[in-house]
């Protein structure tokens, strides 16, 4: 009971946190919608041409607002010492690193899975092809979010790192954005989106076993400087 207990308050603390700093949660979810919303007006209002670019659209608005949160998932614990205490903690670091990722993945990247089917809607994708663009989601971005973190976690030490990380992330995100929008698209023209979402399912698992371990690493690693 006491486990649970202290994993409630962790998961407690985050939300707070987020509460307090709930601008920093909406700048990727505004990025998303407006992204989403202004490429219509940009390349005209053929339905043709919005359902054939739709999931393309929407999977890299979605990479680019997850892009954008990243640099806030251990910055301010790294700045007030925060990190250093979980360092020293009893607790599992793995643990609360994961506790950590799920209260951001609730916060910062849910609501786009939630978004992303009236976007869709309103680019003129059906209620199949909204279907597997959420599957895809479900699947995607935790493997964005996990590869996206380790990354940022390494770059910690570096003030003003939203470039640098920017470059580095970007090419390690283009496989799912790949599979991620291969399945909307095979969806849309009748074909079996299965062999993306099985690619996008291992991407999952694989990141969710091995990255945990390497955001440990990183976090040491930066607190050590």
């Amino acid at each position: 009971m006491t486990t649970f207990h202290s994993l409630y308050l962790l998961i407690s603390r985050e939300f707070l946190i987020a509460f307090r700093h709930r601008h920093e949660a909406l700048n990727p979810i505004l990025f998303f919608v407006l992204v989403c919303l202004l490429f219509p007006l940009g390349i005209g209002p053929s339905p043709q041409l919005l359902k054939t670019i739709a999931p393309g659209i929407i999977w890299a608005a979605a990479l680019l607002a997850i892009l954008m949160s990243l640099t806030n998932v251990f910055r301010s614990e790294y700045e007030d010492g925060t990190l250093e205490l979980m360092v020293l903690a009893n607790h599992s670091l793995v643990i609360l690193s994961m506790i950590k990722l799920l209260a951001h993945w609730l916060l910062n990247v849910f609501p786009l899975i939630l978004l992303a089917p009236i976007i869709a809607s309103a680019l003129g994708m059906g209620f199949d092809v909204q279907m597997t663009l959420i599957i895809s989601l479900l699947l995607g971005t935790p493997v964005l979010l996990m590869v996206g973190t380790t990354v940022a976690t390494l770059t910690l030490v570096i003030p003003q790192n939203g470039m640098l990380l920017a470059l580095l992330v970007l090419p390690l995100y283009v496989p799912v954005l790949i599979f991620g929008s291969s399945a909307v698209n095979a969806t849309a023209i009748g074909m079996s989106a299965a062999g993306p979402l099985y690619v996008l399912a291992a991407l999952c698992v694989l990141s969710l076993t091995l990255a945990p371990f390497a955001i440990v690493a990183a976090i040491k690693t930066g607190v050590s400087q």
